[in-house]
């Protein structure tokens, strides 16, 4: 809807010309000509020409130089207030084509309500009034319409969800005037609106009391306007802040302190230190810093093995998609109490490594609590698994640098409990690694000499041990090819361990069917146990 007048208060005002959306900065004329002219900053700047100056005259000012344009009233859409979107968007409209009394419909719950015409208004309102849910996306609304024209129109007890995204709202002020009308509002999108922060934040806390779910992705705001707008929001709980221009972090003091869900997505943080203003937050669950631009972190207030005071409920850690290139990184994070899901692919540090399920593996072994990686479940054979290899992988820096099976004679100088935080309790949980498990890996070569080995199974009393000769390159998961032809089942079925002459009172799981034989340091004589 273009308009050929301008309203009053249109200067600050958002509006929509051909299809792109702009804010108006400035309203008058521009010599020599004599008509009216909007001054507006483009939303993208490349749409624009200049920064607001004519002729060597600024009449208005942009962030961007080329984000200003001069533009006729003529070709503007100021918007509509927020029941005249409603009624378009659902259909609820005074007059129809036949065309558009053949096509309008909403659906209600399981039920299709056509929309004949004016003498079905009434039908139609009362339909609406069952709505729990409302989304007005990009439906130019600009304010909430005459007073209390909302409450009148719309059930103020149902609507709990609207979706006021990628609309012509200018200010906060102008959304409070929509929810105090909503009085059980519980989940808010204001997406991509550009809204100026209200000189008085804490006088429109009452219109979002119970605000739990808040969406501000693309909206330009910064952490310090969110800081100034939290008083509204006394009781939120998760906040979206996808693509803005958060660069710096400053520490809530008093609010958010409910807050369980932050989403940073593609926020362009300097250094990780920012974390630390959020760390204390009582409640945070869950934290988004995907494509932030992050390489470190690091909690302070506690050293190695122990666990930090800080972000003390966060259960959910998205760090996907940024610059991550240091185990440091990794360490660190088995510091927090209550971490239970990591996404962390595409970072540097991952694609170091060609073997994805080695990087999964070193990962589960340096975070403790670790249940979910990069989405996938991680269970409790997998973490005995990566966390038995890990022991064994890197036992011989850990004698290198000062351990030992002797416990009074273990002590690993700094640097290696530093590089490998959790090594000492997985000797304490599973034991030191013994001379025979840490033999080193060698590499494959048709020389390799080949085992003579003894395969039981233990669970099958009819099956008569085989002795077989195997080269110590040969894989698990060849391994377990050769006894499905020999036993006749399944390899899937197949679980292999083995026993040494050298560890008598322990069986060795062989869980990585990727590892060959020498891997598990197994040599002559050695038994493999299989079971199905």
């Amino acid at each position: 809807m273009m308009n050929s007048t301008v309203p009053p208060d249109a200067e600050g005002r958002r509006i929509i010309c051909d299809g792109d959306y702009a804010t108006v900065r400035y309203v008058g004329y521009v010599p020599p000509t004599p008509e009216l002219w909007l001054g507006v900053e483009w939303d993208n700047p490349q749409r624009g020409k200049h920064n607001g100056c004519h002729q060597g005259t600024q009449y208005f000012v942009c962030r961007h130089p080329t984000g200003g344009s001069f533009i006729r009233p003529k070709n503007v859409c100021f918007g509509v207030d927020f029941i005249t979107a409603v009624k378009n968007r659902y259909g609820f409209k005074d007059k129809q084509s036949e065309k558009d009394q053949e096509a309008a419909a909403i659906v209600i719950g399981k039920k299709t309500v056509e929309l004949v015409g004016f003498q079905r208004i009434q039908q139609i309102k009362n339909q609406l009034n069952k709505l729990t849910e409302i989304s007005l996306r990009e439906c130019a609304v600009y304010d909430s319409g005459q007073k209390r024209e909302i409450s009148q129109m719309c059930p103020t007890s149902d609507i709990v969800s609207l979706n006021l995204s990628k609309n012509l709202l200018p200010s906060w002020d102008k959304v409070a005037e929509v929810a105090c009308q909503l009085k059980k509002l519980e989940i808010l999108d204001l997406s991509e609106n550009k809204l100026r922060v209200s000189s008085d934040p804490v006088s429109l806390s009452s219109a979002f009391i119970n605000l739990r779910v808040l969406s501000l992705n693309g909206t330009g705001v910064t952490w310090t306007e969110v800081l100034m707008c939290s008083p509204m929001w006394p009781l939120l709980e998760d906040l979206y802040l996808a693509s803005n221009n958060i660069t710096v972090i400053e520490r809530p003091v008093n609010t958010l302190q409910s807050l369980r869900t932050l989403d940073l997505f593609n926020n362009k943080l300097i250094g990780g230190t920012q974390l630390q203003h959020i760390a204390y937050l009582p409640r945070l669950e869950q934290l988004m810093l995907s494509n932030t631009g992050i390489s470190s972190i690091h909690f302070p207030d506690v050293g190695h093995g122990c666990k930090s005071a800080m972000f003390p409920s966060l259960r959910s850690l998205a760090v996907n998609n940024n610059k991550i290139a240091e185990w440091s990184f990794i360490n660190e994070l088995d510091k927090l109490q209550c971490l239970q899901s990591l996404i962390c692919k595409n970072n540097p540090l991952m694609e170091s490594n060609k073997n994805i399920e080695t990087m999964r593996q070193l990962i589960i072994a340096k975070i403790g609590n670790l249940k979910f990686l990069d989405k996938s479940e991680i269970l409790p054979k997998e973490r005995q698994g990566a966390e038995l290899d890990y022991r064994k992988i890197f036992g011989n820096d850990w004698l290198q640098a000062g351990g030992h099976q002797n416990p009074e004679k273990n002590r690993p100088n700094m640097e290696f409990l530093a590089d490998h935080p959790r090594y000492e309790l997985l000797c304490k949980k599973y034991g030191a690694p013994e001379d025979g498990e840490l033999k080193q890996e060698k590499r494959f070569t048709l020389k390799n000499q080949l085992l003579t080995l003894t395969i039981e199974c233990p669970d099958q009393p009819n099956q008569k041990p085989i002795e077989k000769k195997l080269p110590d390159s040969m894989t698990v998961q060849k391994v377990k090819g050769l006894l499905h032809r020999l036993l006749k089942v399944p390899g899937s079925n197949l679980r292999l361990s083995y026993k040494s002459a050298k560890m008598e009172s322990k069986e060795i799981e062989l869980q990585n069917d990727l590892k060959s034989l020498a891997f598990y340091s197994i040599e002559n004589g050695d038994c493999i146990l299989a079971r199905w």
